[in-house]
């Protein structure tokens, strides 16, 4: 996704900004990490406590493949489809996803 798409899916959360990382970018509001966008699709950062919401809309977690094989899941799940079309709900999913990065960043 282009930089203004990202940026126009995170006006409900507020001003973004936007690196490039490991062959995609990431999405930081107020410093912290709150997104991904890997080949061209944005995943919105979850814990233990979010991702079960994210899993109940029908988001996917993103997984992937260690050199071993094995699959390791990562803390970013894709937005629920319902999001696009609705910017309250695009609201809603981008707030969990700065709420779970506010708890990461604690933990830290």
């Amino acid at each position: 996704m282009d930089n203004a798409g990202i940026e126009e899916m995170f006006e409900g959360l507020g001003p973004v900004s936007i690196r490039r990382m490991f062959g995609g970018k990431g999405v930081y509001h107020q410093g912290l990490i709150v997104a991904i966008d890997l080949r061209d699709e944005v995943l919105l950062k979850a814990d233990d406590l979010s991702g079960p919401e994210f899993e109940a809309a029908g988001a996917r977690q993103w997984v992937y493949q260690n050199k071993k094989g094995t699959p390791v899941p990562m803390p970013y799940w894709s937005v629920p489809d319902a999001a696009y079309d609705d910017p309250d709900e695009m609201r809603k999913w981008v707030r969990l996803a700065f709420e779970a990065a506010v708890r990461a960043n604690a933990k830290a």
